[in-house]
């Protein structure tokens, strides 16, 4: 018989520009087989975007103007669900982004944004929308990782974080690590339902 360990955690560094992949049997509006981005951790706490819950909305049911685009966008999170936020591997194209990781950056000049999608509407796809975000006050984050709510996962590359193409990045993922984890993937999210 083989014993498989179950225990969900990792040793993984959690920085700007990691993923978290929620616990599979985690059961809640916001987080339930969540895939979160980490945009900044600092002495106040961290911030990031779920990738993988999406809205019906348009862009232009949000901002007036805004050129017709096709693209998802994302529930970011709980957090300040009334303004919309973006990612983006545009770097100095943008005004005023600030850098996260490896080839991404957050916000920037929104006028500049739109300039750019009105000049080559292709520059969409380096461009990434969310309505709301994820918050954790200082070293939240932190205990959740230590209470293994949570998965941290590093090296995800940049075009994978933008793309909205994706079916189910939770299960993706979890199968991508190999091993225990892959098995996790498979894991109904309700216990009973298996």
């Amino acid at each position: 018989m083989i014993l498989i360990d179950f225990n969900f955690e990792n040793k993984a560094p959690l920085k700007p520009g990691s993923i978290l992949l929620s616990e599979p049997f985690a059961n809640d509006e916001y987080f339930s087989r969540a895939v979160i981005f980490i945009c900044d951790i600092n002495d106040d706490g961290s911030f990031g975007f779920v990738l993988n819950k999406y809205i019906e909305n348009e862009i232009g049911d949000f901002i007036e103007g805004f050129p017709s685009i096709a693209t998802d966008i994302s529930i970011g999170g709980p957090v300040d669900v009334s303004n919309l936020f973006y990612i983006h591997s545009l770097g100095d194209e943008i005004p005023n982004a600030l850098p996260i990781s490896k080839g991404l950056f957050i916000g920037g000049d929104f006028e500049k944004v739109k300039e750019l999608i009105l000049i080559d509407a292709d520059k969409s796809k380096q461009i990434r929308f969310f309505v709301g975000y994820s918050g954790w006050e200082k070293n939240q984050l932190e205990g959740e990782l230590k209470d293994k709510s949570w998965i941290v996962v590093n090296d995800i590359p940049a075009d994978e974080i933008l793309d909205t193409s994706s079916d189910d990045i939770w299960t993706e993922t979890m199968e991508s690590l190999g091993g225990k984890y892959k098995v996790m993937s498979q894991f109904p999210q309700n216990p009973s339902d298996n």
